[in-house]
């Protein structure tokens, strides 16, 4: 009897455990939740915290799914908002999100599983292993040569920056008609030295592809498959394009950045290494926590830690074999983000702290809503991935404003984009992110407060064009 009520004893002691960290990881959550701030603080400016569901309406963002890994694990993961609105369906932990470009850096691991196996070399021609098309010889590739290692850290000299898909209704095509442009977007050429300087390059994946493919003898999605996504338990996860009927029950809708449903409910994808990943914030979790295993020193990982190392070694451009790299040594940070038509989003990750954060949206507009989720997380664990920063703004004159209206060309997307005035400052429509109101820090440096995107003019007598982050150039179209 003695033994039963100790037993018992124990049971409620430890359910009352459990119940208690429970609790102490909602209150976690609910103080993120409500704790969401602007990338940028002007000065003089009382700090201004906000609620999520809040911000996804004030975003016209439907839905939202994030994932956090703290200590090498998982910590929480929790969906917010609409999958679908035409059904009702709602974000859960296991609704599939378009990843966008976050396909690359995933993608690029089943060049290094053949790496690994001996069955490529990254700085090889990748001619001599591709079947029934080549990269068109130029000036460019007679005196270098195109690899994969140039491939995966976008130092190749390829075209095409990224793809819009195709709708429903539209033709799919294959992926060398893509390769030879004879679907919505250019042909994927050699058009500067390879390895001269990095540029990114959507067009360089998709080479990558056909690569893996024509070396394996199998479709990109069945061998991410079988020897990566299953291998990391990511089985919320998958290459197919379009997607099958079997998978479509729990995946989200596409929004634009008005919040509407975009014609078809989504787009598709030919360019999978690229563009074409299907999954959830949990299992972005799943890889980075298992890359962060393997660089402490997990055996028997999808790769080895000498091939993850070579992996997250900075590269021209601070760009690593597939992800981006920020910070050095044990502040080292891994990162990518992703944006397809309807989709946004984000996955960071540090390589030796085991922190990581992922945060997927099903909107155009999701980006300026990821960085206050992600200042809010930031915050309140204390990584120093970003932090908020302080900024002070002057006053210009309508006639200083006004030389710097009309439109102006986003060359490497084929966009226009439009320029005008608005009340103390400009207002940029038909970015990628969505329309920018902009405000002067100095006589031609311009912020976007939410966002943080910074506009830096270029002047040669007259406007030439301007600077975004100082790493994209925009014309400026003569009148």
């Amino acid at each position: 009897m003695k033994t039963v009520c100790s037993v018992l004893l124990f049971l409620g002691l430890l359910n009352n455990c459990f119940a208690q960290k429970d609790n102490e990881l909602q209150n976690e959550i609910k103080a993120i939740e409500n704790g969401l701030m602007k990338s940028i603080q002007v000065k003089g400016d009382a700090l201004q915290t906000f609620n999520i569901l809040e911000r996804m309406d004030y975003y016209k963002v439907p839905g939202v799914s994030i994932a956090v890994v703290e200590n090498g694990q998982l910590r929480w993961a929790k969906g917010y908002g609409v999958a679908n609105t035409k059904t009702g369906a709602k974000v859960d932990v296991n609704t599939l999100f378009q990843a966008g470009s976050i396909s690359k850096p995933l993608a690029a691991l089943s060049a290094l599983h053949l790496y690994q196996n001996g069955r490529i070399n990254l700085d090889e021609d990748v001619n001599t292993y591709l079947k029934g098309w080549q990269i068109p010889d130029s000036e460019f590739t007679e005196i270098e040569k195109v690899s994969i290692r140039r491939l995966l850290t976008h130092t190749a000299g390829m075209t095409v920056h990224g793809f819009p898909g195709y709708q429903q209704d539209d033709e799919f095509p294959e992926i060398t008609t893509v390769l030879n442009g004879k679907g919505n977007t250019p042909g994927i050429v050699v058009d500067m030295l390879p390895g001269s300087q990095w540029r990114y390059s959507g067009g360089g994946y998709t080479v990558m592809e056909k690569v893996v493919e024509d070396v394996s003898g199998m479709p990109l999605e069945d061998y991410m498959a079988e020897h990566i996504l299953l291998p990391m338990k990511m089985k919320n996860s998958t290459y197919q394009q379009p997607i099958s009927k079997e998978w479509q029950a729990n995946i989200s809708a596409a929004y634009d950045g008005n919040g509407d449903l975009i014609d078809g409910l989504w787009n598709n994808y030919p360019e999978q290494a690229a563009a074409g990943l299907w999954t959830t914030a949990s299992d972005l979790a799943r890889y980075c926590i298992e890359m962060q295993h393997i660089v402490r020193g997990k055996e028997n990982g999808i790769l080895s830690k000498e091939t993850v190392d070579m992996m997250l070694t900075k590269h021209n451009g601070d760009w690593g074999l597939g992800p981006r790299l920020s910070g050095q040594d044990e502040a080292l940070v891994f990162s990518h983000s992703g944006k397809n038509a309807g989709f946004t989003n984000s996955m960071k990750a540090y390589a030796h702290q085991g922190r990581a954060l992922i945060v997927m949206t099903n909107a155009d507009n999701g980006g300026q809503l990821i960085s206050e989720i992600e200042n809010a997380i930031y915050s309140y664990y204390d990584w120093s991935i970003n932090e908020s920063k302080v900024i002070e703004l002057m006053d210009l004159e309508d006639s200083e404003l006004s030389q710097f209206v009309g439109k102006y060309e986003f060359r490497e997307q084929g966009m226009i984009l439009d320029l005008q005035k608005k009340d103390k400052g400009l207002f940029l429509t038909n970015t990628p992110i969505g329309d920018l109101y902009l405000l002067p820090m100095t006589n031609t440096k311009f912020i976007h407060i939410d966002s943080g995107t910074v506009i830096d003019f270029i002047i040669d007598e007259k406007i030439k064009g301007f600077m975004v982050n100082e790493t994209i150039k925009i014309y400026k179209l003569e009148e």
